[in-house]
């Protein structure tokens, strides 16, 4: 088979397309042929030399895709030959067939296309885990989602709109503001041109966010704490921004904040099934009914990946990147 790998640590230009040796599902893994995959910020990272894959993973990047079973391992049932599947992947998305967990892998959507399901699993894994399973966010609270038009931001949109909470986003153009708004976002800030901790405490009469779901890290973490309201929640999931920042501790005292932290490549195959169980129980059905869907920017040929690093680097897109094979 044929694959994306990585000889060198990189610009777009460390990605090279090579011939591989086929996968082979082990104890408790499906075979997947791959139609599509989505790209994500974390294969820019690995690309760098900044994201190694978890122990026995693949070393291809590619964090989810989806296609059709060709191989079952030992110990696996439930699933059969020719199933269109998408999944959740520790690497190897970035290839003509990948090994993955059977407990990381979903149905196709009733509804969905095979390539559009490549997008979902990284997306609802990641929002589901950290705004409802982590920040246990509510019914008619208020959510901050940083980056609202990237492919993290406008799942985290649907979904809080979904279980009725108030959803705030920051984005950099009133053109991704009004994507944004399209999707459902109540309170829309620009983050070029407007202080998000003020304008959230203006929109909520100085209540601040229940959740905030932040993507960047160190840079926006004191005005995180800042823009919670009392016993608000603080989940990080990106370091866009660094990875040392600076917070006044009485601030967060004084709101009885919690802060969190989670990252879900590297978290053990019982946790992970855990969470994908979870969204296939709670997001499923809100995709098969159309209330959810995935926002899909630009579609590129698996071996032009180079190009896709590229677009999502520029930070243009809204929605996800799709390799197809």
């Amino acid at each position: 088979m044929h694959a994306i790998t990585i000889p060198e640590p990189g610009g777009p230009e460390a990605l090279v397309w090579a011939e591989v040796p086929d996968p082979v599902p082990g104890e408790g893994e499906l075979l997947v042929e791959v139609a599509a995959s989505g790209v994500n910020r974390a294969d820019l990272l690995q690309r760098q030399g900044r994201y190694d894959p978890p122990p026995g993973a693949s070393p291809y990047p590619g964090l989810e895709c989806a296609g059709r079973v060709v191989g079952i391992g030992p110990s696996v049932s439930g699933w059969t030959l020719g199933e269109e599947v998408c999944a959740l992947l520790a690497g190897g998305g970035y290839a003509e067939k990948v090994a993955v967990p059977a407990g990381q892998v979903l149905p196709v959507p009733k509804g969905v296309d095979l390539a559009t399901a490549a997008a979902l699993p990284e997306v609802t894994a990641t929002v589901w885990s950290n705004m409802f399973m982590v920040a246990q966010l509510r019914p008619g609270e208020t959510v901050l989602v940083h980056g609202g038009a990237s492919g993290i931001g406008t799942m985290a949109i649907q979904l809080a709109k979904a279980v009725g909470a108030r959803v705030a986003v920051t984005a950099g153009s009133p053109e991704k503001l009004a994507r944004c708004a399209e999707l459902g976002a109540d309170i829309l800030i620009d983050y070029r041109r407007q202080d998000f901790v003020d304008e959230l405490r203006r929109a909520t009469n100085g209540d601040g966010a229940d959740v905030v779901l932040d993507i960047m890290g160190a840079e926006y973490l004191d005005r995180n704490v800042r823009a919670l309201a009392v016993n608000g929640r603080l989940a990080v999931i990106g370091l866009q921004s660094g990875v040392k920042g600076e917070l006044n501790l009485a601030t967060l005292l004084g709101k009885r904040a919690a802060i969190t932290a989670t990252s879900l490549r590297a978290r053990p195959l019982k946790e992970k099934a855990a969470i994908v169980a979870a969204v296939r129980e709670h997001v499923w059905p809100l995709v098969e009914s159309g209330r959810v869907r995935a926002v899909i920017d630009r579609e590129f040929p698996l071996r032009d990946a180079a190009a896709a690093h590229e677009a999502l680097d520029s930070g243009t897109h809204v929605g996800k990147l799709l390799l197809r094979t």
